[in-house]
């Protein structure tokens, strides 16, 4: 599902950039594809292993939400600009840095000695995910400029972000099982060290003076984070948060409305497909991450099954996602996005209601069963509603709204693990921790119900 992201990047426009040196375009495409597979892993590799964590380093409910979000919301806040900075200094150094940065902080993660240095190790894992993201693509475009197997390749590159989705909780479960949850972390170094080596035989890109929006993105990523923490950590230390929050949103608005090259160019919400294709995908994320987060914990802390066993239960539901994806893209391209997207989210919904039936004696088979549909519908939508949402820009401002919808999305996962561990995070005994299990789900479905309203009543476009 994160294809789209990396369509931020503006790297590799035909005829602007001229390689230096021979390269090798299937070293290149596996240099890619590497990366993008480690970071699209660790979105997922962590959840199984949360309770591990939260034993190993006395973590409680915030602490373990703080591990999940501290990656989430530095990717997403920082999504926005890194495109521009591997314009700056040339995708491949750009993919360099990011993954030299996300392998050094995955050491960092899996010998932090505390939750602390996990969480700030985990940003800066984020840090390095947001530059890879946007270069890797550009990698890819750059070593095929033949169209025909140019579309093999990014086709090749996106598998590896839906394996990697599929991978990950059996992954976490298994080397946290096996060995200890540091193990998910350290995991990456190899394959990173790898992604470097392979760099020698990639494309030198020219730089370009892309201009930087540092005021909105320092205000942006400052507003995100103190939202988080707000619901997070609630008290008085959330309602100062919060204020922080609104005060560095209004100034990120105020910054945007006077920036010649905004980050997020709020003209674009004048267009109803775009603000309904990114509410969309923002409801998708809730729905999608906010319920692999909670279920995660209610496999293992009420079920009290291993970590492999709940990575196991996950396998069928994102097993579906790249079929289902695939589906997606074939009925998109015949009978335009419309159509896939009615099937999906009402799909999807769906599925949610029926976790509402989810109950501690529920058999594996049960659970894995029930699970599947907000994986097919989930699919069904995402690739629908990014062709949607291009299509509706002019192209120059394709990446621009790409890099806006999967910031979005980014962010309403990282603000559902926030609220749904809220919901659970007071439960003494099975009985409230299934209660807050079915709140969680049903905000979710609120959420996909509205989304799913808004288009139906969208005007029909056929391909």
């Amino acid at each position: 599902m994160p294809l789209e992201t990396a369509l931020r990047t503006r790297a590799g426009r035909p005829g602007a950039d001229r390689p230096a040196r021979p390269h090798s375009p299937a070293l290149t495409l596996l240099a890619a594809l590497l990366g993008f597979f480690l970071i699209t892993l660790d979105v997922s590799v962590v959840n199984v292993a949360l309770p591990s964590m939260a034993d190993s380093l006395g973590a409680g409910m915030t602490g373990l939400q703080w591990v999940v979000d501290a990656y989430t919301l530095a990717l997403a806040a920082l999504m926005l600009s890194t495109g521009a900075f591997a314009d700056r200094i040339g995708a491949t150094k750009a993919y360099g840095i990011g993954v030299a940065l996300f392998t050094a902080a995955s050491v960092a993660c899996g010998l932090a000695p505390d939750l602390a240095t996990l969480a700030g190790a985990r940003v800066v894992q984020g840090v390095g995910a947001a530059i890879v993201l946007p270069a890797s693509l550009a990698l890819v475009r750059r070593a095929f400029p033949d169209a025909a197997r140019r579309a093999r390749a990014v086709a090749a590159w996106a598998a590896g972000g839906s394996a990697a989705t599929a991978f990950g909780p059996v992954a976490g479960g298994a080397l946290t099982t096996a060995w200890d949850w540091r193990g998910i972390f350290f995991i990456n170094v190899p394959f990173g060290l790898l992604a470097l080596a392979l760099l020698v035989r990639a494309p030198v890109f020219e730089r370009r003076r892309t201009p930087l929006d540092l005021p909105g993105q320092v205000s942006a990523a400052v507003a995100l984070t103190a939202l988080t923490f707000a619901v997070i950590e609630r008290g008085t230390a959330g309602a100062v948060a919060a204020g922080v929050a609104v005060a560095a949103a209004a100034v990120f608005v105020r910054v945007e409305r006077r920036q010649e090259h905004p980050l997020v160019p709020f003209g674009l919400f004048r267009n109803r497909t775009v603000a309904v294709m990114v509410a969309t995908g923002a409801a998708v994320s809730v729905a999608f991450y906010g319920i692999v987060f909670v279920f995660s914990l209610f496999f293992q802390q009420v079920q009290g099954r291993s970590a492999l066993a709940a990575g196991l239960l996950f396998l069928p539901m994102t097993g579906l996602i790249a079929v289902s994806n695939i589906v997606a893209g074939k009925l998109s391209g015949r009978y335009g996005p419309h159509l896939p997207m009615l099937i999906g989210q009402p799909l999807a919904v769906a599925g949610l209601l029926l976790l509402l039936l989810v109950d501690a004696q529920d058999s594996a088979l049960t659970l894995a069963l029930i699970l599947m549909p907000l994986a097919v519908g989930s699919a069904l939508t995402v690739p629908p509603l990014t062709a949607a949402i291009l299509d509706a820009v002019p192209a120059e401002r394709a990446g621009l709204a790409a890099g806006v919808l999967n910031s979005a999305r980014q962010v309403a996962g990282a603000l559902s693990v926030a609220g749904f561990g809220v919901l659970i995070s007071g439960a003494l005994g099975t009985d409230a921790f299934v209660t807050g299990l079915h709140a969680s789900v049903l905000i979710a479905a609120v959420f996909m119900t509205a989304t799913a309203t808004a288009t139906a009543l969208l005007p029909r476009r056929g391909r």
